[in-house]
């Protein structure tokens, strides 16, 4: 066995939404194997073995059972008690082949069952190096053969003797990888289904008395209408709400298909007990006590994860709020509001028990109708990843909204969000801007590498739309719900006040919107209908004696103009004109251009106006706003939204010239004589970022004056003389770096100088050529320990830290990213030429940053890595002071493998 913790353990979701447990098999499983075997249908067992058998000998079972993983490798999957597939590779001896055998209870085959378990077995099998798998199976074993061929590898098929032979690489491809995630996707959407679509409702603690959190959670089902049986759990009552009641969730005599548990934190765990006994097919619990009050209930909580998931069931909670789904087919109020939430197109998600309900109920006020509505308490199990694969598919839902605490995994949920993002626009807030929790640093990087800076990138590149406050957050989701996306940034303000206009006008171009002088013609045309004393340049201000018939005139004017793409109306109430009648006007006009987003703002009045709401249900209500500003904020998101939807996805690059083998000699030898990790000497991190591409200055190591006036000799005056130890971070601050040498005197009076300065610390130097004058910035790689690796570039030299102006992306990298992060600085026009200078070598930069990305993602080894300065001129970027520290990876599985948190 390995010495490395077990981990190829893990609880994985099937095609249909269950769950089982899988790990790698053990001697005592003898007598589970005997009993799965046992079970299945001699059908079953001619496939596997090719011919009738009988039940395997002790003997047999155990050589199955025992195995070393390099050659024979096992694992079996758990569902409750039972043992309900086992598969296995068998290496071929000599050679990186490997033989594949997959045996599956007859119930649980068609749940893609074989499938995760072949994802498993090759990613343990890549470890050891095995680099193909083969199998033989008979000709209708169509089942068998689905797996391999729908797992995305290449097949090889022969056939001989009546037995089809198969043989695959299993190195990850594209193909394979996107075969990967589209069945993760179906498994964990049919999840989330199981509770968000029940047929069938158990509350187990639903009490008799009003007011209590079980019984409004009962009385809240019938209220809203479920449209399956809900059957109250009581283990006192007879009845609850005049419906028959049971003590136990083991006496309802019919299939249960969700479980909302309400009982006191020590009763739970006998209840998902009695509810996995019962074949339950999810679990809501609603009870608080667990993690989110102390370390000592963590652990009861994970004991109830892990009883659920080995019985098939996932989990929403602990201490959550509740699930809702307002579609009539299901009709499923589990919360204990006192209200029952709009149908609507809207799915929201909190994490915050507290708000999660005022939430609900202000989106109401709002008009913001609801598809779904899941508040997901400790995300224990379900997190914000499940929900947004069934969002992606779900016909009900086209805005989604979360309220975020904290990230399971933030990768994953970038490659969700980006490609959720292209159809159903996501609207987040993410608590925790503070710096309190930024963590010690060592390099720049880590220092300029704040964990909300990291929440940035992420919602940037997945296309999130992060707002900072909860009233930004439903401004913006008002106006997805209702209205188009805007086609640019162009935005005509209409109003009857100069000063709403005005406001209105600033807040737009504060937040990137462009208010353009409207066209001569336009302003010709508002002429022949306004008053005399009307503004109609843009703003357009009717005045306050404007009419309801004005307004939609003006209306239709603007919105007819191509080079418009939204419209801001604004309506201050006089005495002269009823605001009914002007709404009513602006539904009107904005029907004639349903293309355009058309905002309103009724000066104080927040929420949607009823005449806002048009008779015809084919043209779309009109977002109404209390003040201008919240108008302009909530458009700006929007048109920035679709902008990031209108430019390409970008594309990971695949460098032909990377010496991998080179890199991971270093890594390993830096390793094995430092196992806790360490900086790498400035030799090292330069032979190491060599092996990627990545342009360097050249380095000379020298242990003395006389070696260094050599090197400098080789290389060429004049040189700059630095400190070679890998640990010293700021080199310039200790006296460390010493530059622009142009002669072996001035050579071996640095070299003085650096021992002195160091003292003990000093052990040797580097040399290098001084670099052509350039801009300085730094390109660095940071891991941290939620979001992973994270590139950093920003504008460099030792006032990096000062001058805090970076941005960052997470892995992996894109074209785009790289195009865009060398974009996004404040001093980014200092690269193309800023008042008359040379424009610099961007391209370069940009392929540098590429190359770090691809370092980052290809290494896990490396947690931090500094090139400071990148000296970026019209020649090139080159990396003058290369710092990078190794930290021993942790075993696992590969990272991309199908399995829950």
């Amino acid at each position: 066995m390995l010495s490395e913790p077990d981990v190829w353990e893990s609880d994985v979701v099937l095609a249909d939404g269950g769950t089982v447990h899988l790990r790698r098999i053990r001697t005592d499983d003898n007598e589970q194997l005997l009993h799965l075997y046992e079970r299945l249908s001699g059908e079953s067992l001619y496939l596997r073995f090719f011919s009738p058998v009988s039940p395997p000998t002790a003997a047999q079972l155990d050589s199955l059972s025992v195995i070393d993983d390099a050659g024979r490798f096992a694992l079996v999957a758990e569902l409750g008690d039972d043992l309900v597939a086992v598969a296995r590779y068998d290496r071929t001896p000599g050679t990186s082949e490997a033989e594949v055998a997959f045996t599956v209870q007859d119930d649980q085959q068609g749940r893609g069952l074989g499938t995760i378990l072949l994802e498993h077995l090759a990613s343990a099998a890549r470890v050891h190096g095995i680099t193909s798998f083969v199998a033989s199976t008979l000709p209708h074993n169509r089942r068998m053969l689905d797996v391999f061929v729908s797992a995305g590898f290449e097949v090889d098929r022969s056939f001989a003797d009546g037995t089809v032979h198969v043989h695959f690489p299993i190195t990850p491809t594209e193909t394979s990888i996107a075969a990967q995630r589209a069945r993760e996707h179906v498994s964990e959407a049919a999840s989330v289904a199981r509770l968000l679509a029940p047929r069938s409702i158990a509350v187990i603690g639903a009490g008799r008395r009003a007011g209590t959190i079980g019984h409004e959670i009962f009385r809240n089902l019938l209220r809203a209408g479920f449209t399956g049986p809900v059957y109250p759990v009581n283990r006192e009552a007879l009845s609850v709400a005049s419906v028959r009641s049971y003590r136990s969730v083991l006496e309802v005599p019919d299939a249960i298909d969700l479980a909302i548990v309400c009982v006191p934190a020590p009763e739970v765990i006998d209840v998902v007990r009695d509810c996995a006994t019962r074949r339950v097919g999810g679990l809501v619990i609603i009870s608080a006590g667990f993690a989110e009050v102390g370390q000592d209930r963590a652990a009861s909580e994970h004991e109830l994860v892990e009883l659920a998931r080995r019985h098939g069931m996932r989990l929403v909670g602990p201490n959550c709020m509740g699930v809702v789904n307002t579609n009539p087919a299901i009709a499923m109020h589990a919360t204990f509001a006192p209200f029952i939430p709009p149908r609507g197109r809207v799915a929201f998600s909190s994490q915050s028990g507290a708000l999660g309900i005022e939430l609900m109920g202000e989106a109401a006020e709002l008009g913001l109708g609801i598809s779904t509505f899941v508040s997901v308490g400790n995300k224990a199990d379900v997190s914000g990843n499940d929900l947004l694969q069934y969002w992606e598919d779900d016909a009900e839902t086209d805005v989604i909204l979360l309220y975020l605490e904290s990230f399971g995994n933030p990768r994953k949920f970038a490659r969700l969000a980006r490609r959720v993002s292209r159809t159903k626009p996501i609207v987040a807030v993410k608590s925790g801007r503070s710096n309190a929790g930024r963590r010690a640093a060592s390099s720049h990087t880590a220092a300029l590498a704040s964990s909300d800076v990291a929440v940035d990138a992420l919602f940037r590149q997945a296309g999130v739309i992060r707002v900072d406050t909860l009233e930004q957050f439903f401004d913006t989701a008002q106006l997805l719900a209702h209205q188009p996306l805007p086609a640019g940034r162009s935005v005509v303000i209409v109003s009857n006040g100069g000063g709403p206009g005005t406001l209105a006008a600033d807040a737009c171009e504060a937040n990137g919107l462009e208010v353009l002088e409207l066209p001569a013609a336009v302003q010709a045309t508002l002429r022949t209908f306004v008053s005399p004393d009307a503004a109609v340049a843009n703003p357009v201000d009717l005045v306050a004696s404007a009419t309801d018939d004005q307004y939609e005139r003006a209306l239709r004017t603007v919105l007819g103009e191509p080079t418009v793409d939204a419209v801001i109306v604004i309506f201050v109430p006089p005495l002269v004109t009823a605001a009914d009648d002007v709404a009513r006007a602006i539904s009107a006009a904005a029907g004639t251009a349903p293309t355009k987003t058309v905002a309103a703002c009724f000066l104080g009045h927040r929420g949607l106006v009823e005449a806002l709401r048009p008779a015809d249900d084919g043209q779309r209500p009109i977002p109404s706003y209390a003040f201008p500003e919240a108008v302009s904020f909530a458009l700006a998101r929007v048109a920035g939204h679709a902008e990031w939807r209108r430019r390409p996805t970008g594309v990971v690059p695949t460098f032909t010239d990377v010496d991998l083998d080179g890199a991971r000699e270093v890594v390993a030898r830096f390793l094995t004589e430092s196992p806790t990790g360490g900086w790498l000497d400035a030799a090292d991190a330069t032979r190491l970022i060599s092996c990627f591409g990545i342009t360097n200055a050249p380095l000379v190591p020298v242990s003395d004056a006389e070696g260094a006036i050599a090197a400098a000799g080789v290389l060429g005056y004049p040189v700059a003389l630095k400190a070679g130890a890998g640990a010293i971070v700021h080199k310039s601050d200790v006296g460390g770096v010493h530059l622009d040498l142009g002669s072996a005197g001035d050579l071996r009076e640095a070299y003085a100088a650096l021992q002195t300065s160091l003292g003990p610390d000093h052990v040797g130097a580097v040399v290098q050529p001084m670099v052509a004058a350039g801009i300085e910035t730094i390109v660095g790689v940071t891991h941290d320990p939620s979001f992973g690796p994270l590139v950093l570039f920003g504008m460099g030299g030792v006032a990096a830290e000062l001058l805090r102006d970076t941005s960052l992306r997470i892995l992996p990298l894109t074209d785009l990213d790289a195009h865009e992060l060398v974009r996004s600085l404040r001093s980014s026009p200092l690269l193309f030429g800023y008042r008359g200078a040379p424009e610099s070598d961007v391209d370069a930069l940009e392929d540098l940053l590429l190359r770090v990305g691809h370092l980052a993602d290809t290494l896990p080894e490396v947690s931090e890595l500094d090139c400071n300065p990148v000296v970026v001129s019209p020649s090139g970027a080159v990396a003058v002071d290369i710092k990078i520290h190794l930290t021993p990876e942790r075993p696992g599985a590969a990272p991309g493998l199908r399995r829950l948190r």
